[in-house]
């Protein structure tokens, strides 16, 4: 857990150099569509994992 942690903070920091230097235009359309890519992929494994258990 501890690592995810650092990890995220990591991904903190980057954004934060990208947002003070004026790409963060890019990088929130590339957010924008990785949140819609895994909310598909959340919604996919939630209908096929209770089926699983069923």
């Amino acid at each position: 857990m501890l690592g995810w942690a650092f990890i995220f903070f990591i991904f903190a920091l980057v954004a934060g150099i990208f947002g003070f230097m004026g790409i963060a235009s890019a990088a929130a359309g590339v957010a924008k569509i990785l949140f819609v890519v895994f909310l598909i992929l959340f919604v996919a494994s939630l209908i096929f994992g209770r089926r699983r258990m069923g």
